[in-house]
């Protein structure tokens, strides 16, 4: 069974998926959904502190905090947070480059921020988070559509 469309038929599907990642992307959740987790990199003491939190300012307990693999998959475990959603890093190990650090909150609460390690330390000034947007980016990049 083929099935046809044209540029026309698809404009309600892409209004949708449009309206659906803008309204994900400002964090509109109704009550009982999941709140947007935000994470911050300082130093203290010397030390590499990450910090997060969820939008309503509770902190990200148990998230475990991981650098991701070049494919997207789960790669090193760094730690997990606190019960104040705090851990110290250690990248002593790592070796120079960009890495992208994945802050799992569990279901709906990721945060990714792209680090750049030199010497074992992230240059903070140079650390970038990575917005939603971008993210839901692919699931509309996907939607594929045929006409004859």
């Amino acid at each position: 069974m083929s099935v046809t469309c044209c540029p026309a038929a698809m404009r309600p599907l892409l209004a949708f998926l449009t309206l659906s990642a803008a309204c994900l992307a400002a964090g509109i959740a109704s009550p009982g959904q999941a709140h947007q987790i935000e994470s911050a990199l300082q130093y203290l003491d010397g030390d590499l502190e990450l910090s997060t939190r969820f939008s309503n300012g509770e902190p990200a307990s148990g998230a475990v905090v991981r650098l991701l693999n070049p494919d997207g998959t789960p790669g090193v475990e760094l730690g997990r947070t606190d019960a104040d959603g705090q851990v110290r890093l250690d990248l002593q190990a790592i070796e120079d480059g960009r890495y992208d650090l994945q802050v799992d909150g569990g279901p709906g609460h990721r945060d990714y921020l792209d680090i750049p390690v030199q010497q074992g330390r992230v240059r903070l000034d140079e650390v970038v988070q990575a917005p939603l947007t971008l993210m839901l980016v692919g699931l509309l990049v996907s939607v594929r559509r045929r006409c004859d």
